[in-house]
């Protein structure tokens, strides 16, 4: 969820400030981010699914495809962070307080591994 959320808020923030430019952002839909939003709400729709599905066992509901889809959210959140810091000399620092949205989709991916982890461990294998 903190990656979804993470995603709305601003990825990047330049300018602003006493005198200078107005503040320029992008969210998380901007470039490669929005992988990140689509395997989050993909991990969420899996975390669901078995209360949709009632008693009925469902195919999708396995530990390859929370990996499969984990592993989707740390590429995408990986590309976007290579691609800004690719701009960051026009960016510059990307501390919390300019660049929120990425720092709670970090966390949230974070989360997300963590949890993937439980489901291996609880399921015992892949």
């Amino acid at each position: 969820m903190l990656a979804v959320i993470g995603c709305f808020l601003p990825w990047f923030t330049v300018g602003g400030g006493a005198g200078a430019l107005p503040a320029t952002s992008a969210n998380g839909f901007d470039g490669a981010g929005v992988v990140v939003f689509v395997a989050a709400v993909a991990l969420l729709a899996l975390i669901a699914l078995p209360y949709a599905a009632g008693d009925q066992p469902v195919s999708l509901d396995r530990a390859a495809t929370y990996v499969v889809a984990t592993a989707i959210g740390v590429i995408g959140l990986v590309a976007r962070l290579a691609q800004l810091l690719l701009q960051l000399s026009d960016l510059g620092p990307l501390w919390p307080v300019r660049a929120p949205g990425l720092w709670i989709s970090a966390v949230g991916i974070i989360v997300v591994i963590w949890g993937t982890s439980e489901v291996l461990r609880e399921r015992g294998s892949l």
